[in-house]
């Protein structure tokens, strides 16, 4: 079969970190990318990522030295600020233990964009988009994919990198399995009279962690989980009302804290796609999965999805008819596992600080003591949070 004329290889939908980073190292594989990138908000926030995933960015020459832009994360500590009848034991997870210089690094989400952003420049084969994705047409060789400014790009694969509600994902016709929670997410930036010096702090309360995470010399940023109807009204207060909460919420252990950004309260809710891959159309990020803020999972998660479509591009071969259907192929067996390990890695770690049962709780309680006493088992631990494979 003679094969059309192609405007490019991939279309890659999504201006945000993992759209980027899709584009950005397809690009560096000589195919001919359109990225429909157009300008979004100021993305304040951050994300902590894990030494793979940091490897990850690094062979992609996607960031230079971790630390000339992120914040080492050297210990993790857990602490069960609850009132139930079986609490966990204080643990503290250092990555020395490891043999690590830190297990990962904290990055300004909008420093890391920024970084990306400069890395396009120069590539021949790269070209961005103001538009919005509208639709696409199929035929048996590739997509016509329309876009919000009246243009058509004829492409082989389409990428979708465009978050949780996903154009793409909708015209590809792949579902999601979704469940929203009654709690929400209160995040903001701060500055601790005492600094958390490279140590990432957890209190689990009854409705979800209240973390500190280090973002450099005196700050952090906060990721308190809790009812929204608790958050919404410690927001809506103001400085003095948010400072009073945070303050009674970590056991006064920081001394004056300082909010230094706004406070921004958004719902949580996991979501996964049926398929992350199909007939030509892959998914990735929030795209594919969506999870509440527990355990770093969500742009480490999206990373992973990146190596593993350059992975399944590479196996693809030659670029024939059947190209773009072997890519999404490939890639959806590659991510299943992966998917599914982190998804419910991910609901039974937060599901299990929720429950009122009893037995649920002491089988909590009793993993942390294990944790706590048992270096192999941290070690195993230590595997499966920083995503290894």
């Amino acid at each position: 079969m003679e094969l059309p004329e192609f405007d490019a290889d991939i279309v890659v939908v999504g201006g945000g970190l993992v759209g980027f980073a899709t584009a950005i190292c397809a690009a560096r594989r000589d195919l001919r990318i359109v990225h429909l990138s157009p300008p979004a908000p100021l993305d304040r926030r951050t994300s902590a990522l894990m030494g793979p995933s940091v490897d990850f960015l690094r062979t992609e020459n996607l960031i230079g030295a971790p630390d000339e832009i992120g914040t080492a994360l050297t210990k993790i500590r857990i602490l069960d600020a609850t009132a139930r009848l079986l609490r966990a034991p204080e643990t503290l997870f250092d990555s020395a233990e490891a043999d690590l210089p830190a297990f990962g690094w904290n990055f300004a989400n909008r420093t890391l964009l920024a970084g990306f952003g400069e890395r396009v420049v120069g590539l021949a084969n790269y070209r961005p988009v103001d538009a919005l994705f509208e639709r696409f047409d199929r035929d048996e060789t590739g997509y016509r994919v329309h876009t919000s400014d009246g243009q058509t790009i004829r492409c082989r694969l389409l990428a979708g990198a465009d978050g949780k509600s996903s154009p793409v994902r909708v015209a590809a016709g792949i579902g999601v399995q979704a469940h929203n929670f009654s709690q929400s997410a209160l995040v903001c930036d701060l500055e601790l009279e005492r600094p958390l010096t490279g140590t990432s702090v957890e209190f689990h309360y009854p409705n979800g962690p209240f973390t500190l995470v280090p973002a450099g010399d005196n700050r952090a940023n906060l990721v308190w989980i809790d009812k929204a109807s608790i958050l919404q009204t410690v927001k809506d207060g103001g400085d003095a009302a948010l400072i009073e909460a945070i303050n009674t919420q970590s056991k006064h252990l920081f001394g004056k804290i300082t909010p230094v950004s706004p406070a921004f309260v958004f719902p949580l809710a996991t979501l996964t796609a049926e398929i992350a891959g199909r007939d030509g159309v892959v998914l990735a990020g929030e795209a594919a999965h969506a999870f509440p803020p527990i355990g770093a999972q969500g742009l480490n998660l999206g990373l992973r999805d990146v190596a593993d479509l350059m992975a399944s591009i590479e196996l693809a071969g030659d670029m024939d008819a059947d190209w773009a259907i072997r890519v999404s192929q490939t890639y959806a067996r590659r991510r299943e596992g992966d998917l599914k390990r982190t998804g419910s890695m991910v609901d039974a770690l937060f599901r299990s600080l929720l429950t009122d049962m009893l037995p649920a709780q002491a089988a909590r309680a009793g993993g942390l003591w294990a944790l706590k006493l048992l270096p192999s088992l941290r070690r195993r631990a230590f595997e499966m949070g920083m995503g290894r494979r």
